[in-house]
């Protein structure tokens, strides 16, 4: 609790002087499943980025433009994830995994707001300690200043295999006003091919393909 606790104290202390402006990421290991800009845009629409706008589009719509990109992996190994943050806000991130749909990522953190001048302003989110399927991290990369280097780290997979897995990394942001296709969150997914170890046990936690 006590890192827990000097985090918070420390955005509430930063809320004096950061200015009202969105924080963006870029995601760049895995490979993305969408084309992302130099900011890392778009990004606001849960779960996977995209833009709402561009999902309206019509039925068949993507939020945003594919790659077509997939990352083979294998399970019960450990998975690279790097991130660029292209405009600075405090706060940290999640990862997740989804095996079969988008559906089973869990929804963006219950977040505590106060009230501004310009409507529910971010304070903290909460954060899963003990993380449980489908969470695989969380409170990640916690800061309150600017990092010119990319957030980097190594998340071990679950030992199962799946054809087309969704790897979720959302940015929880403090000090933050509420956007229309987020919330108080930006999303970014990759899409894995996950194939098991056979000489590991599967792991029952998690959903079996389908």
């Amino acid at each position: 609790m006590r890192p827990l606790l000097s985090l918070s104290l420390a955005l509430a202390a930063t809320a004096a002087m950061a200015p009202y402006a969105w924080a963006h990421f870029k995601l760049l290991e895995p490979a993305s499943w969408i084309e992302e800009n130099n900011l890392g845009d778009p990004q606001k629409l849960g779960p996977c980025g995209g833009t709402s706008a561009n999902q309206a589009k019509g039925k068949a719509a993507n939020p945003g433009t594919p790659t077509n990109m997939v990352t083979k992996v294998q399970g019960g190994q450990k998975l690279h994830i790097k991130l660029q943050e292209t405009v600075f806000h405090p706060g940290h991130y999640r990862i997740a995994l989804a095996v079969n749909s988008r559906a089973e990522l869990p929804a963006d953190p219950e977040v505590t707001t106060r009230d501004s001048d310009k409507g529910p302003w971010s304070v903290s989110a909460k954060i899963a300690t003990s993380p449980k399927p489908p969470i695989l991290m969380d409170g990640i990369f916690a800061h309150t200043s600017k990092q010119m280097d990319p957030w980097e780290t190594d998340v071990t997979l679950p030992n199962i295999s799946c054809p087309r897995c969704t790897l979720q990394i959302i940015q929880f942001m403090a000090e933050h006003g509420r956007n229309s296709d987020g919330d108080f969150s930006y999303h970014h997914c990759a899409e894995l091919q996950i194939t098991a170890d056979p000489a590991k046990p599967i792991d029952k936690a998690w959903p079996a393909a389908k």
